[in-house]
């Protein structure tokens, strides 16, 4: 009886000295109401969507721990605010393109998208196992946020215009919607770089308030109706090859989750990251031969001295930013290596293969 006794009262003292755990029970328990602000039109098809995809997808692999409300833009705030409202804790998250916030540096740009730079698979490669990410975190750290890719557009169509392109001096006074560094690269080619929403496009374009704007790709554009504004639509994205979309999570809530959530977080970001790709692969052949078969789009390549004259532009615009911030230099220098590496593995291997599947 006595040897019992012991025992039980052994155990009554293991459970008192478990007693401290409570909290971290709790804490599992704990369930996290986030907002997430976007750069997009509520809903829009890839961009919009892709955002709702992603909240319903954290909230699924958290068990419904963490549960996120998205907005669309001007539903809690602008567009171009989303960043600024995620870093002061308006919102939990933002979705959204680095080139964006251009104004607070344009080494964010480096983030998003660089002309004639790497494609979605490279700068995926990039991000996760080319030293990408740790820089791109160590920037947003100083603006109380963690960055993370959440989709990529793959290679956009160099844009709508209203007047056929045949040589440079057809860019000169030609205003067009294009952010990023290829506004910067266009308006050294002599036209008026302009940076409005998306969900603004159609209606600055069929006014006249521009002359030609660049969106995303078929599938996007069509939901636009950008067809309707003009019928000149040219390739390749040379400004834009593989465009990163990103999540950008507030500091301290992310920090605030347990560490099995924050990995569902960043897991889910991922996950995304290939949907949006899938998805806007598979839908924009389809959306292209609607644009041209009933909508009469005319289907165009950019002249090859166009083509030429803003590559060069490019790297003198890029190299530029390199000189005139220590840390921008250290994202170019990571960039720019990492290019030179991935494209002699991508001239072996994709683009051969590309090559001798038209033969």
């Amino acid at each position: 009886m006595k040897r019992r006794q012991f025992i039980q009262g052994m155990g009554l003292g293991a459970l008192a000295g478990t007693s401290m755990t409570v909290p971290s029970v709790s804490l599992a328990k704990k369930k996290y109401r986030w907002k997430m602000v976007t750069a997009w039109p509520k809903n829009f098809p890839g961009l919009g969507t892709g955002a709702e995809r992603l909240a319903k997808q954290i909230t699924a692999m958290s068990g419904g721990r963490i549960q996120v409300k998205v907005y669309g833009a001007k539903e809690l705030v602008p567009a171009f605010e989303a960043f600024d409202a995620v870093s002061r804790g308006t919102a939990q998250m933002g979705h959204a393109g680095a080139y964006y916030w251009k104004g607070k540096g344009d080494v964010f740009q480096f983030f998003s998208a660089v002309p004639f730079g790497l494609t979605a698979q490279e700068v995926n490669a990039w991000l996760y196992y080319g030293g990408g990410m740790a820089l791109w975190r160590e920037l947003y750290a100083r603006f109380n946020l963690v960055p993370t890719a959440a989709g990529n557009t793959g290679t956009q169509m160099a844009g709508w215009f209203k007047n056929e392109i045949h040589s440079v001096a057809d860019l000169k006074g030609l205003k067009m919607r294009i952010p990023g560094l290829g506004g910067e690269v266009f308006k050294r080619a002599g036209g008026t770089p302009v940076n409005i929403p998306g969900g603004e496009l159609f209606t600055a374009l069929q006014s006249g308030t521009i002359d030609a704007t660049e969106w995303v790709g078929p599938y996007n554009d069509l939901a636009f109706g950008l067809y309707k504004a003009a019928k000149n639509y040219y390739y390749p994205g040379w400004h834009e090859p593989g465009s990163v979309i990103e999540c950008f999570i507030n500091k301290e809530a992310f920090e605030a989750l347990p560490k099995d959530l924050q990995t569902v977080v960043l897991t889910a970001c991922k996950a995304a990251n290939l949907d949006m790709l899938s998805e806007l692969t598979a839908r924009n052949q389809q959306a292209l031969e609607t644009l041209v078969n009933e909508h009469e789009v005319k289907l165009k390549a950019l002249p090859d001295d166009v083509l030429k004259k803003l590559k060069g532009l490019a790297e003198e615009v890029v190299a530029e930013i390199a000189d005139g911030d220590p840390f921008a230099r250290k994202v170019y220098d990571s960039f720019n290596r990492f290019r030179k590496q991935v494209s002699t593995w991508s001239a072996s291997a994709d683009q051969a293969f590309m090559g001798a599947r038209t033969l």
